[in-house]
């Protein structure tokens, strides 16, 4: 028999699922009234029963006149959520150590909206941040505030905690108005869809690239000479077609009163040049020191316009160039050995 705390958690699950889209509407929406709010009907009750007690006219009138007001102030507060649409852009792959900015928009098909916060929900985020030895009040770093105009859009930048590697779920965020009294609180639940993947932090100063041999494709780098040797770097003249990133913008520049010439990066490497970041080539230290150290190649690699493999244990990557190549040699070095590891590399990893 399931305990209450398991249905609770399927209910709550069913009625908020998980989506990168959220629509606040009558049936996602709560309200309830604030602290000054319950203070304020007490004092309406005192006033009404001493209007009746001493037969005050003027004492019924401005009873009724409050409570009108803080009847209309519940309807405007529910109403000032009531209708919005967000929506939130996927996060970018981040370092481990810093703040993953979530970008949320807002759409208004109505009139103008005041005074709307953004937050994490703080129960989830001490479930979420107890690994990591954190309290609640290190991950909030309070509401985001935004005013929506009529039938346009605006934008709110919420910040999540700096994170260890790894593949993370968002946690709750409340969307929540206090307007325009403040006698009301209305809210509602977002459970994005969306995960954000946080690779090792590059070390800051790694050695230079490894020139060691192995696996048949490993032959040292050449060496870094003069103009005469821009064939052996793997450098050549500008075609018609080449991207503007494979430019070498340092040898762009002009020598005397000659014309620059421009030099581009080749990765079509003969073969025996390709590179291989390997395991074994960041002996010596820790594990999480070993993907510092390969991160921080592989952004070097990348920069230099080289082609390179990624060889973990039980995981290999092919030798290829560009930002995709290095997104995935990224995600399989946040992955290592992580329980979803083997889901989160897909048909990019080969073990």
């Amino acid at each position: 028999m399931a305990s209450p705390a398991s249905r609770w958690q399927r209910w709550w699950s069913a009625r908020h699922p998980r989506a990168d889209t959220h629509a606040l509407t009558q049936r996602n929406l709560y309200i309830v009234p604030t602290r000054p709010g319950l203070f304020f009907a007490a004092t309406l009750l005192v006033l009404l029963v001493a209007s009746i007690n001493e037969q005050l006219s003027l004492g019924f009138a401005l009873s009724f006149l409050l409570a009108g007001a803080g009847l209309a102030s519940m309807h405007a507060t529910h109403g000032n959520l009531r209708g919005l649409d967000l929506d939130l852009r996927p996060p970018a792959p981040i370092e481990a150590g810093a703040e993953a900015p979530l970008l949320l928009r807002l759409h208004n098909r109505g009139s103008a909206r005041y005074g709307i916060a953004l937050t994490a929900d703080g129960r989830e985020w001490r479930q979420f941040l107890r690994p990591f030895k954190s309290t609640p009040s290190d991950a909030m770093r309070g509401a985001s505030w935004a005013d929506v105009p009529a039938q346009g859009h605006a934008q709110v930048q919420v910040a999540l905690p700096a994170l260890p590697r790894g593949l993370h779920e968002m946690p709750t965020l409340r969307i929540e108005t206090r307007f325009p009294l403040g006698l009301f609180r209305a809210w509602s639940y977002w459970r994005p869809a969306s995960r954000v993947l946080v690779h090792p932090k590059a070390e800051p100063a790694p050695p230079p690239l490894p020139t060691g041999s192995g696996e048949g494709l490993r032959l040292p780098l050449p060496a870094q000479g003069g103009r005469g040797g821009d064939e052996v770097q793997g450098l050549r003249p500008y075609q018609r077609g080449d991207r503007p990133r494979d430019i070498h913008w340092k040898k762009a520049l002009p020598q005397g009163d000659a014309a620059p010439q421009w030099w581009v990066r080749d990765r079509q490497t003969p073969q025996g040049q390709e590179l291989w970041l390997r395991w074994e080539d960041a002996a010596g230290l820790d594990e999480e020191g070993r993907l510092s150290r390969l991160c921080a190649w592989a952004r070097i690699a990348e920069a230099q316009g080289l082609r390179y493999g990624l060889r973990l244990p039980g995981v290999r990557l092919t030798p290829d160039g560009g930002d995709a190549h290095l997104q995935a040699c990224l995600r399989a070095l946040a992955m290592h050995g992580l329980p979803d590891a083997a889901a989160a590399r897909g048909d990019e990893v080969q073990p």
